[in-house]
């Protein structure tokens, strides 16, 4: 040891033990790496934002900025730094990882609000009369078949469930195209599973077998029926079919049925989506739909603690694409349009 830090020791042993915070003396240990780099963080920030802080042109524009590759980076540039520093000083500067954000919805339409307005009101009347107030949409077309299907399933350790490597369609085994119907006012989900199209026809199809398994026997006095339906698909409120096959559907069951389509764009809206098809996709998770009998049954098998119940069936119904409605043919639909957006909400009364 130096003759100094003798005389420093013996000063410190004769003041006797002294409590405090700090073992060592402000200032001491190692000098940061951004006192003895300044332009660190300066390099760091603009090879991270190089958009908006930096150079277009910098190195890490079209890749992954991950701090193993920041660091290398970083490295070349003059500034030796290890991946670990990277995160710390990342931090300091305010990033964290994130995720993209969907919250752009593009050009919306003037009367979007307008139209929810309209359809809340015309649902509350209808439900306060007791009438039957439904939603409908077709979910993903969904693979059947030896495939993976997203999400985590328990099952004893290290025996997971095999499936096939690759996604390829089976054309011996086709897709299931789930069409859902969902009862607003009784909380309970009719899904229609069919192996063919989505057609307008398998729209309207779906919607009568609900009625004769569900509908009739909860309403049966009903005189009217709500559909609240997405913009575009199969049943979209430009489609002439969807409308020919609502006529003859309200011919076969002698109920008014009122047609109020979702805004362009908000299909996300529509309450099936989360109120029935999100927990179908919740209650299949990490199960392969190997057969269509599978899809049916994990389907009717979903339920929730606030009391949704579903059932299921099989379509084997054929329902070809291409079909062309003449304009005669249009005409002679019984359709009583509304004055607030008659494209968006109309009324198909019974002959």
């Amino acid at each position: 040891m130096s003759r100094n830090t003798l005389i420093a020791g013996a000063k410190d042993l004769a003041e006797g033990p002294v409590l405090g915070e700090r073992i060592r003396r402000p200032g001491a240990g190692p000098k940061r790496k951004i006192d003895l780099d300044p332009e660190l963080l300066v390099a760091l920030d603009s090879l991270v934002e190089p958009e908006s802080r930096g150079d277009p042109m910098s190195p890490l524009r079209w890749t992954l900025k991950s701090t193993r590759v920041l660091a290398a980076e970083l490295t070349r540039a003059g500034h030796k730094v290890g991946a670990n520093l990277v995160g710390d000083l990342l931090h300091y500067l305010g990033y964290s990882l994130q995720a993209n954000a969907k919250v752009t919805e593009g050009r919306q339409h003037p009367d979007r609000d307008g139209q929810f307005r309209y359809i809340n009101a015309t649902a509350a009347e209808h439900l306060a009369a007791g009438q039957p107030v439904i939603s409908v949409d077709c979910k993903k077309k969904e693979l059947v078949g030896d495939y993976a299907n997203g999400g985590k399933e328990w099952e004893p350790e290290g025996q997971p469930t095999r499936v096939g490597v690759h996604d390829f369609p089976d054309p011996e085994m086709g897709k299931a195209i789930p069409y859902g119907v969902l009862d607003v006012g009784a909380n309970e989900g009719w899904v229609n599973v069919g192996d063919d199209h989505d057609t307008p026809a398998f729209a309207v199809a779906s919607i009568a077998r609900w009625w004769e398994r569900m509908g009739k026997a909860r309403y049966p006095k009903a005189t009217r029926l709500m559909i609240t339906a997405d913009a575009g698909g199969s049943n979209s409120y430009r489609s002439r079919a969807f409308k020919v096959e609502l006529a003859k559907l309200a011919a076969t069951i002698g109920v008014v049925i009122t047609v109020c389509h979702m805004p362009p764009g908000t299909s996300k809206w529509n309450k099936i989506e989360h109120r029935l098809f999100s927990f179908i996709s919740m209650n299949w998770r990490g199960k392969p739909l190997t057969s269509y009998r599978t899809v049916v049954e994990l389907i009717a098998a979903t339920t929730t603690s606030t009391g949704l119940t579903v059932q299921s069936d099989l379509d084997t119904g054929y329902y070809p694409t291409g079909v062309k409605i003449t304009d005669a043919e249009l005409r002679a639909v019984p359709i009583k349009r509304h004055d607030w957006h008659p494209d968006w909400n109309y009324s198909i009364l019974p002959p």
